[in-house]
């Protein structure tokens, strides 16, 4: 896995759940004989995103909550090669909340990659929308007055086609989910449960997750059982493929792409004269 490997080494806090979702990347790279050359990344801003450092493929840092933008327009471009967005709960559900919801709806075909705290960490330690209710946080200190924001029913409802949730400290798990969503057709989503070991290590260390940590039995189940699965938390934290279906990504509904991706058609026969004309 040394070919997915920048000089760069990690600077994440030692024990961070990025460290497994790094390692899990890699494997599911490998597993899949990709190289390097043939792998996109789209990142946020924020402790996640600092692996853009780190792992050697085509990359791009976005603007906090705009990773899923620019791998939407990468997508469009080019939908045959795998496209992956990588960004934290807060990116993601905070500011990026639009751009997954419309993500989800649009059933673009790339993977989008959650690495879930529940803090902003990299500001040290704010609430974030999955914070749960109550919980105290440097901008929380009486606590967290709103309802946790739930991306796995948030993604089910939505029409997300592939809704799955992993854990950073369960690698050989999380690479099969991320092997699973590279092949699904559509839009895929994991939300990885990542421990935050220097802001949330008196509250939620690793040990409060593995208490509450197991796995579904099958990969993907009718739209309300898997509902009522996203609504288990914060008592248990179910793992594993929640919902799936296959049904034509966007791509594939748009004549113009459907048989061949953008970048490779010809523009010989277009003339743009008109519209510069027009401008000019």
């Amino acid at each position: 896995m040394d070919k997915y490997a920048t000089k760069v080494k990690p600077t994440w806090c030692p024990g961070c759940g990025a460290f497994g979702v790094l390692t899990a990347l890699k494997q599911a790279f490998s597993q899949l004989y990709l190289d390097p050359d043939d792998i996109c990344l789209f990142y946020d801003i924020g402790c996640s995103s600092n692996m853009a450092n780190f792992l050697k493929t085509y990359g791009f840092n976005g603007l906090h909550g705009r990773s899923l933008p620019a791998a939407v327009g990468a997508s469009l471009s080019h939908h045959k090669i795998p496209i992956i967005s990588i960004a934290g709960d807060g990116g993601a559900y905070g500011e990026g909340l639009n751009h997954f919801i419309g993500s989800c709806r649009a059933n673009f075909k790339l993977t989008f990659l959650v690495f879930n705290n529940q803090l902003y960490s990299l500001t040290t330690g704010q609430t974030s929308p999955t914070t749960f209710k109550g919980r105290k946080t440097k901008s929380t200190p009486s606590g967290v007055i709103e309802e946790s924001f739930n991306p796995l029913v948030t993604a089910i409802v939505n029409h997300c086609s592939f809704v799955a949730r992993g854990f950073s400290a369960d690698v050989q798990h999380l690479t099969d989910l991320i092997i699973k969503a590279l092949n699904h057709p559509g839009f895929s989503f994991i939300d990885i449960l990542s421990p935050c070991v220097t802001w949330n290590k008196k509250d939620q260390p690793l040990s409060w997750y593995q208490e509450r940590v197991y796995k579904l039995k099958k990969d993907g189940y009718p739209r309300e059982e898997a509902l009522r699965f996203g609504f288990e938390e914060p008592e248990k934290l179910p793992i594993g493929i929640f919902y799936k279906e296959n049904r034509p990504s966007y791509q594939k509904m748009l004549p113009q792409l459907s048989k061949i991706p953008l970048v490779k058609q010809s523009i010989k026969k277009i003339n743009i004269a008109n519209l510069i004309e027009e401008f000019i």
